[in-house]
């Protein structure tokens, strides 16, 4: 594991939440100024595509430049203390190829034991997104813009600061899985319990590679395969 300084552990928690409570508060600041005056709107739809396109594109710059300023009071060089570096392809082949798998199992128990592939929330933002001419712009900030800022948030910062030792690996991998897991409330248990299991996965893909470039890849393609079902479900599946 390459030595890198790096904040202790409580610290690295300081300003992951931080940086987290900034782009919240920016999110949802810009939110409340536009739709203000219209809050049946919001409760009625409170997946909206244009909404949730909005608080990703604002939140996560935000979430990003704030663990900038972490790493530059470290006088650390930012893509090598977030892992920003090209993996190698052995490793990309891997993680698509496991990702697949991972995939193929969880929508094979979704569907045998009789739930749906599709959440509410993904059908209610993707409707709404596409009625609203915002679909490209949802889809983009799904697929690119959310992963970019998540990956650098969990398997960037966080797991630099918490991954310290060999021995501390995978408690921090678990952790982290977990912290991610939490936030994607949206969801019910099902959908939690798989992205634990993701988040598992794309931790040891940090550790293998060594690489967050490749986690945003693999994080890219699991959304990019959700909004794909969400796309089946909507015109092709629909009731």
């Amino acid at each position: 594991m390459t030595e890198t300084k790096a904040w202790g552990y409580w610290t690295t928690l300081g300003w992951a939440v931080l940086a987290f409570l900034a782009g919240q508060f920016f999110g949802f600041g810009l939110l409340l100024w536009l739709r203000a005056g219209v809050w049946n709107s919001i409760l009625e739809t409170p997946y909206d595509g244009v909404l949730v396109t909005l608080f990703i594109v604002i939140s996560n710059p935000v979430t990003i430049a704030v663990l900038a300023l972490a790493v530059s009071f470290l006088r650390a060089n930012p893509a090598e203390y977030l892992a920003l570096n090209w993996p190698r392809s052995r490793d990309v082949v891997v993680g698509v190829a496991v990702l697949i798998a991972l995939i193929a199992v969880a929508d094979g128990l979704l569907y045998f034991s009789g739930r749906a592939l599709v959440t509410p929330f993904q059908l209610e933002s993707y409707t709404t997104a596409s009625a609203e001419g915002w679909l490209p712009a949802m889809l983009l900030a799904a697929i690119v813009v959310a992963p970019a800022g998540e990956e650098i948030m969990f398997r960037g910062f966080l797991f630099r600061g918490w991954a310290r030792t060999e021995r501390s690996t995978w408690p921090a991998i678990i952790v982290i899985s977990v912290l991610w897991a939490a936030l994607h409330v949206q969801y019910d248990w099902t959908g939690i319990l798989q992205i634990v299991v993701i988040g598992l996965f794309l931790g040891w893909m940090r550790w293998r590679s060594g690489s967050t470039l490749l986690t945003m890849l693999l994080h890219a393609l699991f959304n990019l395969e959700g909004s794909l079902e969400t796309l089946a479900q909507v015109h092709f599946f629909a009731k």
